[in-house]
């Protein structure tokens, strides 16, 4: 047989797939009408895995597999669509609803802010990027970012949330399962690092530089260039240029931005020394509150889904059929459980879309844990 026939075939039998599908959704219909009438849950558990189970056993052994897996994103896509059909709005629709309706216009010039670090530090210069008149409280840690925001003593935090040669700042990912806020806008900001030193001293004087472990993963390839310097890690690239400045010795530089050699008087031994030019980190701003500003094009969520295959896959579908674009997937260790994962999303899909709304609503029903992050748009 020719090819064009069996493509003839395969066409046919597509349209009649095709009228099958809708025919079944309309049945799906139909019964979400009954579950609602009834005060029925969409999730019927057990009628699932039997009706998946009597599937799998009329197919050919060939197919099985994948007959499992069509059957699974079936369900998936009727349960989906009940559910929209059903659920008048969940608890936490009407909350996004109300911080659209209710949030300023503009995004504030002044706020009470919390960086982590000192004067000098990359996260203020992403402050100042965001707000116009910042008044910054600095703590030492991440964590003290964020408890600040949780009692109150500031209204906004500013964090590192990713860096494009290095990677993901896995401690704020960490402290997200821990603290209750809310992302209200982010930036990324090119970030250059400098080798600073006390004035007058040269480079082969160098016996140890001080930076923050990020710092140090983007200039691996300059400092592997400098034979027997030992590299130590602090907080904060800002601390490590002040750490410098404040030193007895005449040996120590810091790796750091070139605004703190001014801030500290010091000198510029080496420019732009990590390994990419093209070398940018996001920060986010958050909120104890949930603020959402006009314009918000991103949304952020924190899922923990089923311990069992094709939970992830699942969850997955439901952005595919939705058409709403993902662009960051990144998985940490849920700690005391093992092998257990919270995953964190960010998705690319406007705020006042039915899409975004139905999806909010399809998620709380269907994870193990959910966790809505907030919705923003992001400073260039």
């Amino acid at each position: 047989m020719e090819l064009n026939e069996l493509r003839e075939r395969i066409d046919k039998i597509d349209d009649e797939i095709v009228r099958l599908f809708q025919e079944r959704m309309r049945v799906a219909a139909d019964i979400a009408g009954y579950k609602k009438a009834n005060g029925k849950a969409v999730l019927d558990k057990a009628r699932e895995r039997q009706k998946l189970n009597e599937i799998v056993g009329k197919t050919n052994e060939e197919f099985k597999s994948y007959m499992h897996v069509l059957y699974s994103l079936m369900f998936e896509l009727s349960r989906s669509y009940q559910g929209r059909l059903i659920n008048d709005g969940t608890a936490l629709q009407k909350r996004i609803r109300d911080a659209v309706d209710n949030t300023e216009k503009l995004f504030p010039r002044r706020a009470e802010v919390a960086c982590q670090g000192v004067e000098g530090a990359y996260s203020q210069i992403a402050c100042e990027k965001l707000f116009s008149v910042p008044n910054i409280m600095y703590f030492n840690s991440f964590e003290g970012v964020f408890a600040a925001i949780d009692q109150g003593l500031c209204t906004y935090g500013v964090l590192p949330l990713e860096n494009s040669t290095a990677g993901s700042v896995n401690k704020i990912y960490d402290l997200m399962v821990k603290y209750d806020f809310s992302i209200v806008r982010s930036t990324r900001l090119k970030v250059d690092h400098n080798l600073l030193a006390k004035k007058g001293v040269k480079l082969e004087d160098i016996k140890e530089i001080y930076s923050h472990e990020q710092a140090i993963s983007q200039c691996a390839e300059f400092l592997k260039k400098l034979n027997g310097v030992k590299i130590t890690t602090c907080e904060n690239t800002a601390i490590a240029a002040k750490m410098v400045a404040e030193s007895e010795r005449s040996d120590v530089a810091a790796l750091s931005s070139r605004a703190c050699a001014e801030l500290y008087d010091l000198a510029c031994l080496a420019e732009s020394v990590q390994d990419k030019g093209n070398n940018y980190t996001r920060f986010i701003c958050i909120s104890k509150n949930l603020e959402i500003y006009p314009g918000a094009d991103k949304t952020s969520v924190m899922i923990m889904t089923d311990h069992r295959p094709g939970a992830l896959y699942k969850l997955l579908s439901r952005f595919y059929a939705l058409d709403i674009n993902l662009t960051k997937l990144e998985s940490r260790p849920l700690p005391d459980r093992d092998f257990e994962f919270m995953f964190y999303f960010d998705l690319e899909t406007s705020v006042y879309s039915p899409e975004f709304i139905t999806l909010i609503g399809e998620l709380e029903s269907s994870c193990e844990q959910f966790r809505y992050l907030g919705s923003y748009s992001e400073m260039v």
